[in-house]
Order: C-alpha cells, then sequence, then structure tokens
C-alpha cells in the first residue's frame, strides 16, 4: 500500500504499530484498494502504511490514539463475526473525538457493543451514543419519540427491534404508518387499488422490513396481517393490544392526527414516533406539525422518552450531514 502522506496535526509527532493476528480479516478491515484506511487518513490526519500483518501510522500523538482504537475496535467486530461497512467506519472515525467511543468501542475495544438487535437476516449494532441511547429505550419504555434529520437510523432501527420482538413473540403484530403527504410535489392520479396508491408513500418501511427479514417472511406475515403497512388515517377508531407501532414522517401528521395516533395506544404495546421537526411538507409547515405540538405537550410524561438526534449522527454518507448543517444553517 502506497499513498501520499496525509499532513499530520498540529502537535507532537508519533508513531505505533499495530500486528493482526488474524491476516484473512485484513482485506475486510482496509476496505477495497483500501478506502477505510484512506478514511482514517483523510478524517484523523494521519499517514497509514501496511505491510504484511502490520499496520503502521503516523501522525500526533492524539491523533495516531484515535487511528488506532478505530482499527483495534472494527477488528474485534469481525473477530466477533459482524460486517464492515463504510458506514461503520464512517460512524467509528466520527465518534473518535469522544473519550471512549461511546456506543461503539468501549475503553477495551474487544469489548461487545453495549446494545444490539438481532432480526433473521442481520445484527444492528449502534453507530453513534445517540443510537446507543434511542436502542436502550426502545426496550425501557412505552412510547418513544425520535427527532432528527434524515440519515440518522431513527425509522430503521425501530423496525429492527419490531421485528425482533415480533420473531421473539413479545409482540403479536407490527404496524407500520406514515401520512399520505405530497413531499412538496404534485403527484397527481395514481393509477390502481388503494394499495397501489398508498404504497409510493410507504416504500421507506418496506425497504427496512425487508432488510430485516426474508422477503417470503415479509410478503406471509403481511399476508397474514402480523405486519401492517397503512397510511395513519387507517389507525382511526382502532385500539393497538400487542402490537409494535411505528409512525413515521411523523412531522407531516396535523396535531388532531397525532392526537389520535397516540390514543390508539394498547396494553402490552410499544409505539414510536419518528421525524424530523424542521421538514414539515403541510402547508401551514412547521407550525402546522402534529409533531412538533405532541413533543410541547408531552416532554416529561412517565414512560414516554423523547431521544433527539443531530447532524453528528448521520450514519449515511458523511457529506449528508454536511448537506443537513448547511441547509439548517441558513433556514
Amino acid at each position: 500500500m502506497s499513498r501520499k502522506p496525509v499532513p499530520a496535526r498540529m502537535g507532537e509527532k508519533s508513531r505505533t504499530e499495530l500486528n493482526f493476528d488474524r491476516p484473512e480479516l485484513l482485506p475486510q478491515l482496509f476496505g477495497e484498494y483500501d478506502t477505510n484506511l484512506v478514511s482514517l487518513e483523510n478524517r484523523l490526519g494521519v499517514y497509514i502504511t501496511a505491510r504484511g500483518d502490520k499496520v503502521g501510522i503516523e501522525g500526533t500523538a492524539e491523533s495516531v490514539a484515535l487511528a488506532r482504537d478505530v482499527l483495534q475496535g472494527l477488528h474485534a467486530r469481525l473477530l466477533q463475526g459482524q460486517e464492515i461497512d463504510p458506514g461503520l467506519v464512517d460512524a467509528v472515525i466520527a465518534m473518535a473525538s469522544e473519550p471512549t467511543l461511546d456506543g461503539i468501542i468501549s475503553r477495551d475495544p474487544s469489548a461487545p457493543p453495549p446494545i444490539m438487535i438481532r432480526t433473521r437476516k442481520k445484527t444492528i449494532v449502534p453507530r453513534s451514543a445517540t443510537q446507543t441511547r434511542y436502542m436502550q429505550e426502545l426496550v425501557r419504555n412505552d412510547i418513544i419519540f425520535a427527532l432528527g434529520p434524515a440519515g440518522t437510523g431513527k425509522t430503521y432501527i425501530a423496525v429492527a427491534q419490531a421485528v425482533a420482538q415480533l420473531i421473539t413473540g413479545s409482540v403479536q403484530r407490527l404496524i407500520l404508518s406514515r401520512p399520505a403527504v405530497e413531499a412538496g410535489e404534485k403527484l397527481g392520479f395514481l393509477p390502481g387499488d388503494m394499495k397501489d396508491k398508498v404504497d409510493p408513500y410507504l416504500r421507506p418501511l418496506y425497504d427496512a422490513l425487508y432488510d430485516c427479514l426474508p422477503a417470503e417472511q415479509v410478503e406471509r406475515r403481511i399476508a397474514s396481517g402480523e405486519i401492517e403497512i397503512a397510511p395513519i388515517a387507517f389507525m382511526r377508531g382502532r385500539t393497538l393490544s400487542d402490537a409494535f407501532v411505528i409512525l413515521d414522517e411523523a412531522q407531516n401528521t396535523t396535531p388532531m392526527q397525532m392526537k389520535m395516533f397516540l390514543t390508539r395506544f394498547g396494553q402490552n404495546s410499544r409505539m414510536v414516533v419518528c421525524g424530523d421537526p424542521n421538514q414539515v411538507d403541510l402547508p401551514g409547515g412547521v407550525a402546522a406539525s402534529g409533531l412538533n405540538d405532541a413533543v410541547s405537550r408531552l416532554e416529561g410524561i412517565q414512560s414516554l422518552a423523547m431521544v433527539r438526534f443531530t447532524t453528528a449522527d448521520v450514519v449515511r454518507h458523511p457529506i449528508v450531514g454536511r448537506i443537513v448543517d448547511a441547509y439548517e444553517g441558513g433556514a
């Protein structure tokens, strides 16, 4: 591996060398064409060389220590059978300034993550400190509000937790809902029956489901009624018991819709409300949002948790966080 050195940060220069005892895992650790190492170099201001099972890191003492901890933590995940993808690498690097890399790496880099969600297709581990708290609140509380920008994993983690509880029998049904609000554009007449008309609005929920369950199980459970995906209007007049209920894009509900939805809560259920308070597509804007109204009314209620994500928690490509910052900064 040979690349132009990246200038180190200001401060005392340092060098360390890591030895990995499972060389067959190094291609996954380094990434295709060493992309993971390049990310470390660019984000932390270090220079990395790899020869055989040895990895050398040069830079300031602080940046070298951070790069070392990230590589050791990622290697530990590989040893535990977890997959390393660019999103996880970026999340770990983004958290590198936190003293213990909370949620990804503890002071012992080989330690398992503090919490995880197991589904039929994959095991989901937290990729930021806020995701760690979010996963914990999904276990502790009856109603959870997940607030923040796109790309922070609000809906994805909620669906994964719902699938895990459905698999174990903790709940009997999984109900996914979303307001059918056009995001700024007029779609006009949509052909087909009611399912054909509303499915485009619910596609992100389907995507998360198929990521956690085999396709045939998703279809079978939908057909049997174990999984229900419907617009929020279909919730009126119902009591949702023994169910894991998720409302996505909640910022596009009206206050009356939000009240109606929250009061559907039944025995042995869990309810998650996901939304970005700053991305309201309703004609009245932020002031018309049922999500913002609910947050102002319900903060501090027992058995109800509010988890607030920021752009630092974005686990898509790092540029997504910068784009969100640019738009919100100019709002």
